[in-house]
């Protein structure tokens, strides 16, 4: 009961950021796809790299296990992330802002983007026991993190995803300043 109540507590707590820096608007999750407005892009890639440097500080200090890595199947995981940005760039919602905008009494999340997100999950439902042995199968390499394919330390391979974070973000911004 205390492992739900700390997802519901966490799941409030990310809801409430979403809202409170403004990531709950359909023209700044869309205007992301149009290099427009990098807010959202911005807000993720650094909940990311903070998140992954205080797991790591975490794990190495001792108050935490390592967070669970979940095996990596190459072609189910380009096929999914495909379904996943068509859905959101189309919908100009994610699963997350769209629940937050529904909790903000937004009409268009209640009735087309929560319905989206049911739909969705019950088709994946009903087609994964068809598509993910084929998908699964191929590319898959198991329970792997770039330190371990590399050999590297998981700190050198967390300072070189923060640069390159950091890197993608300034090059994005510059192509969105130019005059289309």
């Amino acid at each position: 009961m205390l492992d739900l109540a700390k997802a519901l507590a966490l799941g409030v707590l990310f809801g409430w950021s979403l809202q409170k820096a403004g990531l709950t608007h359909y023209a700044r999750i869309v205007n992301v796809y149009r290099f427009r407005d990098l807010t959202v892009m911005r807000f993720m890639f650094t909940a990311l790299v903070v998140g992954a440097f205080a797991i790591q500080a975490g794990v190495d200090l001792g108050f935490a296990a390592s967070a669970p890595i979940p095996p990596t199947r190459i072609l189910a995981n380009l096929v999914g992330g495909i379904v996943f940005g068509v859905g959101m760039a189309t919908a100009g919602y994610c699963p997350g802002t769209v629940v937050a905008e529904a909790g903000e009494g937004r009409l268009d999340a209640w009735v087309a983007g929560l319905s989206g997100l049911f739909v969705g999950a019950i088709v994946f439902g009903l087609l994964q026991p068809v598509i993910m042995p084929t998908l699964g199968r191929v590319g898959a390499l198991g329970r792997v993190t770039f330190a371990s394919l590399s050999g590297a330390s998981p700190w050198l391979v967390l300072l070189v995803f923060g640069q390159a974070v950091v890197l993608v973000l300034v090059l994005v911004a510059r192509v969105g300043r130019k005059p289309t």
